[in-house]
């Protein structure tokens, strides 16, 4: 009897480590959004694209780093994240005007791809065994939740003390900091035979005439205009629209006198609920066809979703959308992830998975821009968050005509 393959390894606890630091960075940024707006006088708009590009940049290097990490190594293309990651930040920190800080995150974006998920997430299915892949996938992804629950309101406490251009130049140490995780991500080779024999184009080529991923490529969209929006708007839009917190209630008892320290808790929350909901995920992954989960998850979104804004919101309502939108938040990466990797093999799962996953930037780059837009044309964001729920709905039912079988490499004549 063969002993079972461990599920923690070095190269998942150092994935783990990259990525919860890196995502507890990038999950801040939405409690910047007035600090800045108030320094300058920017309207919300300018932030708002400065994020937006931030995630199109990000969307657009995640192919480019995967196949950078599978032609020269991860380790390398971990290293030229962390570099772009805080080199951006910290000229960000010296931005004084709208196009100097929007074409500065195109430098964080690339960043976020090179420590993110594209790269982060192909060594750990190649590392895991057969398995236990779908739930250290789930277990890695949930480590960018874990960031999430302390990156905003370590932000916001920061920003108590410091100016933002201090805390971006504080972050961008954090950055730097954790390449130290870097000596685990050793990973073996678990390619097959044929895999190996097939080059990227070739792969990439059967990838694209299969309708099944395009379809995966269309249902990532509605996945990144969710959760881009919410990051990148949330805290503000609780700061203004929510109901007044009650002076003798239980937030109020817990320190979070607030509606801006509520919306930073919020992503907090989102974050919190997500660690369970991903790690969950990855769990039926391994037992339950990934498709229908994953219509099952944006179908529960848009419910979601649709209920908060239609009801009034109140300090108690914005804790209950946090805590269920966690649930789903990035529920869908380990499946989608998982489901490339079952699809098309692990030897250029980086790069497959990065080309889907700039559907995921390009809607997140149209729910943050959006946002801001419709802000300052509106005055509140109830249309783009109508918006959002119509592409959550798309993304249910595309998802389900996928074909979840493995598609068979092309081997040489």
């Amino acid at each position: 009897m063969t002993a079972r393959a461990p599920l923690f390894t070095p190269v998942l606890i150092g994935g783990c480590i990259i990525i919860m630091l890196g995502f507890a960075v990038r999950a801040s940024f939405g409690v910047f959004q007035i600090p800045i707006a108030a320094e300058f006088g920017w309207p919300r708009s300018e932030f708002s694209l400065a994020i937006a590009i931030q995630n199109l940049a990000w969307g657009i290097g995640q192919p480019l780093f995967g196949a950078l990490a599978e032609k020269f190594g991860d380790r390398r293309a971990i290293v030229a994240g962390a570099l772009f990651y805080a080199g951006g930040l910290v000229l960000s920190a010296f931005a004084v005007t709208p196009g100097q800080m929007q074409l500065l995150e195109i430098l964080v974006g690339f960043g976020i791809a090179g420590t993110g998920f594209g790269v982060i997430l192909a060594v750990v299915g190649r590392a895991a065994s057969a398995e236990n892949r779908s739930v250290a996938l789930g277990v890695a992804t949930a480590a960018g939740s874990a960031g999430q629950v302390f990156g905003a309101p370590v932000a916001e406490i920061l920003l108590g003390h410091f100016d933002w251009p201090a805390v971006f130049m504080i972050f961008a140490s954090v950055i730097l900091l954790s390449l130290f995780a870097l000596p685990m991500m050793r990973t073996p080779e678990r390619a097959s035979r044929a895999e190996l024999e097939e080059t990227m184009g070739e792969v990439l080529l059967r990838a694209f005439r299969d309708p099944s991923y395009v379809l995966i490529f269309l249902g990532f969209f509605s996945c990144g205009y969710q959760l881009a929006f919410i990051t990148a708007h949330f805290p503000a839009m609780v700061t203004e629209m929510c109901g007044a917190i009650a002076p003798n209630g239980m937030l109020a008892g817990l320190g979070i006198a607030t509606t801006s320290a509520l919306g930073a808790i919020a992503i907090s929350v989102i974050g919190l609920a997500n660690i369970v909901g991903t790690i969950t995920a990855g769990w039926l992954g391994k037992r339950y066809t990934k498709k229908y989960l994953l219509a099952g998850i944006y179908l529960g979104r848009t419910i979601v979703a649709a209920v908060f804004i239609l009801l009034p919101i109140t300090p108690a309502s914005v804790l209950i959308f946090s805590l269920a939108m966690g649930a789903l938040w990035l529920a869908t990466v380990p499946l989608t992830s998982g489901l490339v990797a079952h699809i098309y093999g692990l030897r250029y799962m980086g790069t497959l998975y990065g080309i889907v996953f700039l559907s995921h930037q390009i809607g997140g780059f149209l729910g943050v821009w959006l946002g801001g837009r419709m802000y300052d044309i509106y005055g509140n964001y109830t249309l783009v968050w109508w918006i959002g729920v119509g592409v959550g709905a798309f993304s249910a039912i595309v998802h389900l005509p996928i074909r979840e079988h493995r598609a068979a490499a092309a081997l040489p004549a």
